[in-house]
């Protein structure tokens, strides 16, 4: 999807509202043109309620017109949101997303608790299952995720997320989706808002990405 189909998803809203303000705005005009084609001309409409009338026209027209304008300015601006951020396909983001693994390693930014004495990392598969389980350093370094089993058995193709557990005194102090690094496949405006579509097929705000790297680097 380009940036302009985009932005013309993200102003669809928009030009509904403006369709029936202009739809309204039509139906006020053929009103008054057939209220002035029957009148009695030896008894015709009020000069002060004609007046209001004419004002009523002048603000429903200046509404429409305005819709108008701040729809092409969104759009706009969409448009060049969309096309600044499309640099950021190819890139891979920090995000706490989940992640496509394909035999690739992960590499995951956890966040424990200073104050904890044990961290576990917790990873689950696409279904929300948990599929493994192991203790981490109480430490806010990266750290890269094979992707194996205990036997050294690879696991399957797929996205996985993850979260960070940590503990004091067997106590847990707090449960948390750690930030993992994945490649960004297409920049996308859904609703006012800025999505970047992962690869894999998942989504994330671009409001929720902490860091970026080139993979290729």
């Amino acid at each position: 999807m380009d940036a302009v189909t985009s932005a013309t998803t993200t102003t669809a809203a928009a030009t509904t509202s403006t369709a029936a303000i202009t739809s309204d705005f039509n139906t006020f005009l053929t009103l008054m043109t057939t209220q002035l084609k029957n009148q009695d001309p030896l008894d015709p409409v009020d000069s002060s309620e004609f007046a209001l009338q004419l004002a009523t026209f002048s603000g429903v027209e200046q509404q429409v017109l305005t819709n108008d304008l701040l729809t092409a300015v969104s759009a706009q601006l969409a448009v060049s949101g969309l096309s600044q951020m499309s640099s950021w396909v190819g890139m891979e983001v920090r995000a706490p997303s989940g992640v496509y693994f394909d035999g690739e390693p992960v590499t995951i930014a956890p966040n424990p608790v200073s104050l904890a004495d044990t961290v576990e990392l917790v990873v689950y598969d696409s279904s929300g299952e948990e599929v493994q389980r192991f203790e981490i350093p109480v430490s806010a370094e990266p750290i890269e995720w094979a992707g194996v089993a205990p036997d050294g058995t690879p696991f399957p193709s797929g996205t996985y997320t993850f979260d960070v557990i940590s503990y004091a005194g067997g106590e847990v102090l707090l449960s948390e989706r750690a930030d993992v690094y994945a490649k960004v496949t297409e920049v996308r405006s859904e609703g006012g808002e800025i999505l970047l579509i992962l690869e894999g097929g998942g989504a994330v705000s671009a409001n929720a990405v902490s860091g970026m790297r080139n993979p290729n680097s």
